[in-house]
């Protein structure tokens, strides 16, 4: 098994680009729920400050609703809003979710978000790499499909 402390800051930025390139070729011929060609790295939600977040390191890989609005009163309305449709949420992705309103990251942003969290994989060992391609590739489509039933009510 392969960790990050094995290689240097840019090995290691190489390695992560290597992975999410080859994940955006993989997700690229994958529809949006609506029939349009989606980023699926780089997800537009259309919502300023709401986020679909996807990220891969030594020890996990992770999939995010992510809000980042500057004004918590304004971040906990659109964590609210997204409780409202909690159960579309589970629905679609067959899953429960963590949810999590005003907490701060590793910055010290105060942020909330919705999330799936799959620990033992290693983006740094390319024989993980098809485990983290199937957690991430059904979760972000359902997020997709999810959205579009949603959006209109964020608007």
């Amino acid at each position: 098994m392969y960790f990050c402390s094995m290689y240097t800051r840019q090995q290691a930025s190489l390695i992560r680009q290597k992975f999410w390139t080859s994940f955006g070729q993989y997700m690229k011929p994958v529809r949006g729920a609506g029939g349009e060609t989606i980023n699926w790295l780089n997800y537009k939600t259309g919502i300023r400050h709401l986020y679909f977040r996807m990220d891969a390191d030594a020890k996990h890989t992770s999939i995010f609703i992510e809000i980042r609005h500057p004004d918590p009163a304004i971040q906990q309305y659109y964590f609210e809003k997204l409780q409202q449709v909690k159960q579309i949420l589970e629905n679609v992705t067959g899953e429960q979710w963590k949810w999590q309103l005003l907490q701060e990251d590793e910055h010290r942003n105060i942020i909330s978000s919705i999330g799936l969290i799959k620990h033992g994989v290693n983006v740094f060992d390319e024989t993980n790499w098809p485990a983290i391609i199937s957690f991430l590739k059904p979760r972000i489509i359902a997020l997709d499909e999810f959205w579009v039933n949603v959006k209109d009510g964020f608007e």
